[in-house]
């Protein structure tokens, strides 16, 4: 991988790149989201982000989740990837959903790592024993989430995001994302496929970038710090 900034580097590795979170809050838990994307704005083909992505693009996802203390992902984003047991250790992974048709068989819940995300009115038949946070009357109320995260799962520091469209785009209405960690992809993919985000109400939120790097495959790094004056 070859950084052209903030310090241009020839060859730096994976961990160097992202060796750390953009920052840290007092006030919650930081929020990065981390996403594959094609040119023209594709973040699943055939339903999966696998045709967009690389072996050097699944290491800069795979870092993040070692740097994250609990992941928050779309309900329809874990039946498509196939969510399992995070590999860190005491991780969690909390599972957006209004519905709350869920599998609650599967590893991800049976082991204790995944819980549900949802508002006082959704998600009404999940199992005992299965830890949920609720927050918003109808609506889940995600900044009400994202604060309540460290007192329910532990010592939630860095969370990172991950897909899909609707909530990335409920992420960006509430001004919750602190960073961006985005690949794109060489290639154009065309179709309906999701784009990043979708949903949110128009209006500028300014970033600036931290960081951008490439392979020899041609992917772009980028890592993008939410500009808060």
């Amino acid at each position: 991988m070859r950084r052209l900034l903030p310090e241009p580097a020839d060859d730096i590795t994976v961990d160097d790149a992202y060796g750390s979170p953009l920052g840290l809050r007092t006030d919650r838990p930081w929020v990065g989201l981390c996403m594959v994307a094609s040119i023209d704005g594709s973040t699943a083909v055939g339903g999966t982000s696998a045709k967009l992505s690389s072996p050097t693009d699944t290491a800069v996802l795979a870092r993040l989740r070692r740097l994250a203390d609990v992941i928050v992902v779309g309900a329809g984003t874990v039946r498509q990837e196939g969510y399992g047991v995070p590999s860190k250790q005491g991780q969690r992974v909390g599972v957006v959903t209004r519905s709350g048709r869920l599998d609650y068989d599967a590893e991800l819940f049976s082991s204790g790592a995944g819980f549900v995300v949802t508002s006082e009115s959704g998600a009404l038949d999940v199992p005992g024993g299965i830890d949920v946070v609720r927050a918003g009357a109808d609506s889940i109320d995600l900044d009400a989430v994202i604060a309540r995260l460290p007192e329910r799962v532990g010592d939630a520091q860095y969370v990172q995001v991950e897909g899909g469209a609707a909530l990335n785009g409920a992420m960006f209405d509430a001004d919750l994302i602190d960073e961006i960690n985005l690949t794109t992809s060489p290639a154009t993919f065309g179709g309906p496929g999701p784009r990043l985000s979708t949903g949110a109400l128009p209006r500028s939120h300014r970033f600036d970038v931290a960081q951008l790097a490439i392979d020899d495959e041609s992917f772009v790094y980028t890592r993008w710090l939410r500009r808060r004056d």
